[in-house]
This record gives C-alpha cells, structure tokens and sequence, in this order.
C-alpha cells in the first residue's frame, strides 16, 4: 500500500514540477494563434487587434520566465565551451560548483528587485495601457520565476557537491 501512495506523490510531483513548462506552451500557442490572427485581421479588414504589442510583451514574459526553473534545473543554458578543454575533470566540476551557486546568490538579487517594483507598481495602481490590468501581477510572476532560479541554482550547486549522480548532466 506504502509503495502505491509513493507511487502516486511522486507522479503528481513529477506533474507539479512540469507546470510552468505547460504553461510557457499554451502561452507560446496563444502568442502564435494572436499573431495570426492580427496579421490576418490587419491584411484583411485593415483593423488589427489593439492590444497585440502588449499581449506580446506579456505573453513573452511569461514564456521565458515560466521556462527559466527547468532550463536551470535540467543545465540546459547556453554555454560557450571553449575553455572546457583547458579544465580537468575535477577543475570542471569545481568550475561548475562555483558558476552554479554564485550565479544563484547573485540571482537572489535581481528577483528581490523585481518584487520591489512590483510591489511599487501596486502602490501607484500602475495598469497596462489597453487591457486595464495591474502591472504588478507580471512583475509578481517574473520575481517568483526568478527566485526560484535562484534557488534551483544553488540546489544545482550544492548536489553538485553532495549528490552529483543526482544532478542531470550539463
């Protein structure tokens, strides 16, 4: 019975963890679906939808920064390797200990900044310019995102420590 229930926590963990990927999908579809449309909208009726630039903004955010935990989790940034060679082995895993956890602390940073002008965004009542929404609820969701970057960082930096074999390859 034990064995079932971990089963079924570990699927709805593997689910859970999956969530922002699904949401950075359907927003990457609702982005290409608008812009289809405002293209058709604008060539055909000469009336393209209003809102489209800051739809686009928007949508945008949402994609990278509801990507940026996984890409960080899984190691998958952009690098440039061209130093690799110059490193051993265990200067490498030494290298990325390092890159890994102080690119974490100094992520904490930025997310605490954003928040902060989220959170003034709220206080002036700041609203996007054609659909009337709050502007802190983005700003909320980039410092989230962002933070948990941090955080996923710096995990990544101490399993690389710990638990290496537990960490995905770079």
């Amino acid at each position: 019975m034990t064995n079932q229930a971990d089963q079924t926590q570990h699927s709805l963990l593997a689910k859970l963890v999956q969530l922002p990927s699904y949401l950075a999908a359907v927003t990457l579809f609702l982005l290409m679906a608008m812009t289809f449309f405002d293209v058709l909208l604008r060539s055909l009726a000469n009336n393209p939808i209003e809102s489209a630039t800051e739809l686009t903004r928007l949508f945008m955010a949402i994609i990278v920064f509801s990507s940026l935990p996984m890409v960080t989790w899984k190691g998958q940034h952009i690098v440039v390797d061209l130093m690799d060679p110059l490193f051993s082995a265990t200067l490498g895993k030494l290298r990325n200990i390092l890159i890994n956890t102080i690119c974490g602390v100094v992520l904490l940073w930025p997310a605490w900044r954003v928040y902060e002008l989220a959170e003034r965004s709220r206080s002036y009542g700041d609203i996007t310019e054609y659909l009337h929404m709050p502007q802190f609820y983005i700003g909320w969701f980039i410092a989230l995102a962002t933070f948990v970057t941090a955080l996923i960082m710096i995990l990544r930096g101490l399993l690389l420590i710990i638990a290496p074999h537990k960490v995905p390859a770079i």
